[in-house]
């Protein structure tokens, strides 16, 4: 099969939606399939890339690591259709998503889209009112969902509020895969702590994912002053970078607590699974996300996992066996680090409870269920597969 996946997102940026693309990339390619991935042409992006058509486009005007591709560009179009694909697979409602729907039409081939993004959440970067931006933003992602075939959903609670939100289009639940074993330099515990300035005997969480105020890092630092007054020793570790560091950094000074907080910026893929090893904890103060792909990771390195209710940490966390969910409020956040580490017994349950979670995220089997998924509907253009069932939204 010749699949295409069309995203706004792509490496050398770091963050979970390129990080789905290029999982199912590869895992498809390993299937035995032709993939191409079209994406943004980055001005630090590197040489020509195999299976990779970039698209020219102009910095983003507010946050300049975006690029914003222009589909229309001379060429682009005609070298789309050269590819003779058999399913197009758009990764946003807009850019290259709209061309992808508009390419998709025009050879009478099947549209996919996933929904990643909770686009409300991130009316913030847009200027104007925040309030219309958010409503503005569903509609226009319900009503591309509205014109797929098939809308992918990252996990249950994702599924539910597309259908609450008015999309009528199958909905597929099929999230990313996730290695079993993050990436690692081959270095023990107690060195990757060492490396850190801690000694085995030290509390230490780790949060990560882009710096950026719709990730709710400012939320971790209000309550990491309340897990110091019964933790001084403790410290937490923030991997990855965003637009977002500068005030929080400002934060931890002002709070009295910067000599407790260590941002380490983006972390080479070798040696994320350092940072899980040395770590007693994980943190996700994130509500925006629609499955928490480094909170999966974290779960497979055995790490506990303490996270704000949000739609991805309910989907991963909701039966309370590989971590704690708690509400938005900084006083029970830090009740439940401080309770995790006060019972060691306890988070080494969670740990193993995490691994076998983890375990039913393995890449290939996930883009499995996707592959299935296209070969159905491409036997019949518009067709909904056989054995998709429209989800109903849950009880209340």
């Amino acid at each position: 099969m010749r699949i295409g996946l069309f995203t706004n997102n792509y490496r050398p940026l770091v963050n979970g939606l390129a990080t789905s693309v290029e999982s199912f990339a590869r895992a498809f390619r390993r299937a035995g399939h032709e993939v191409t991935v079209v994406a943004p042409r980055y001005p630090d992006g590197g040489p020509p890339e195999p299976g990779v058509l970039r698209v020219p486009g102009f910095r983003a005007p507010t946050h300049h690591a975006y690029v914003l591709p222009v589909a229309s560009w001379p060429g682009v179009g005609s070298r789309v259709a050269a590819l003779q694909l058999d399913v197009f697979h758009a990764q946003h409602p807009l850019l290259l998503g709209a061309a992808a729907a508009r390419w998709a039409r025009r050879s009478k081939r099947p549209l996919v889209y996933t929904y990643h993004t909770h686009y409300d959440r991130y009316a913030h970067y847009v200027p104007g009112p925040s309030h219309l931006i958010a409503r503005l933003a569903v509609r226009q992602a319900v009503a591309f969902a509205n014109r797929a075939d098939l809308v992918i959903a990252p996990g249950p609670a994702v599924a539910h509020t597309l259908h609450t939100q008015g999309v009528t289009t199958p909905v597929a639940i099929v999230p990313t895969g996730v290695a079993l074993s993050p990436r690692s330099a081959g270095i023990s515990r107690m060195e990757a702590r060492h490396a850190l300035g801690l000694e085995e005997g030290d509390p230490l969480g780790l949060s990560g994912g882009r710096l950026a105020r719709e990730k709710n890092q400012a939320f971790l630092l209000s309550a990491w002053i309340l897990i110091l007054r019964d933790l001084p020793a403790a410290r937490l570790v923030l991997v990855g970078e965003g637009d977002d560091r500068a005030r929080l950094e400002r934060m931890t000074r002002d709070l009295g607590i910067g000599e407790r907080i260590r941002f380490v910026g983006v972390v080479p893929h070798e040696a994320v699974g350092d940072y899980y090893r040395a770590a007693d904890l994980f943190l996700f103060p994130s509500t925006s996300e629609t499955q928490g792909f480094v909170v999966l990771e974290a779960m497979a390195a055995g790490l506990p996992v303490v996270a704000v209710v949000s739609d991805a940490a309910a989907d991963l966390l909701g039966d309370g066996r590989g971590g704690i969910l708690t509400p938005e409020e900084p006083e029970p956040f830090a009740r439940s680090v401080g309770g995790l580490w006060a019972q060691p017994e306890r988070r080494q349950a969670m740990g193993m409870a995490g691994r076998r979670i983890a375990a039913g995220y393995a890449p290939d089997a996930c883009a499995a269920r996707l592959l299935g998924l296209y070969e159905e509907l491409t036997r019949v253009s518009r067709a909904v597969p056989a054995h998709v069932r429209a989800i109903r939204p849950r009880e209340a």
